[in-house]
């Protein structure tokens, strides 16, 4: 049996990250939020499960694409979640008692911390052509 190599290690933990924070988002879908939050809680779940599939399947530069816009991406849900926390975002305002607001933080900061090491990886693995 062979050790599994840090380059897919770091693809799979990215994988994980992007399926719990698209599994969040659709849970509280299904926990009741609705309207323009939940239809934006839909595509926040369906873009991390793209970016997830990009994650396992991609190569080469499309795989250095995949892991910049997979961290661009968690960092942009957890600075959504921010701002409604404090200021409010597109007139929706959050409070941490509400459903797995805490845990949604911790989720997405670890997250991010994993994608940012994913792509440092990723970048610093010659890159191989995608077609081969």
């Amino acid at each position: 049996m062979t050790a599994l190599h840090p380059h897919w290690v770091v693809r799979i933990l990215g994988a994980l990250v992007l399926l719990a924070v698209g599994g969040i988002h659709l849970f509280l879908v299904f926990d009741g939020v609705g309207g323009v939050l939940g239809v934006l809680f839909v595509l926040n779940a369906a873009a991390a499960l793209v970016l997830l599939i990009g994650m396992l399947v991609a190569r080469g530069r499309l795989l250095q694409w995949t892991t910049v816009l997979s961290l661009l991406f968690v960092i942009a849900t957890l600075a959504a979640l921010l701002l409604a926390l404090t200021v409010g975002l597109f007139g929706i305002t959050e409070v941490w008692t509400f459903t797995l607001v805490p845990q949604t933080i911790v989720v997405e900061a670890i997250g991010i911390v994993v994608l940012a090491i994913a792509t440092a990886v990723v970048f610093r693995r010659p890159a191989v052509p995608a077609t081969t």
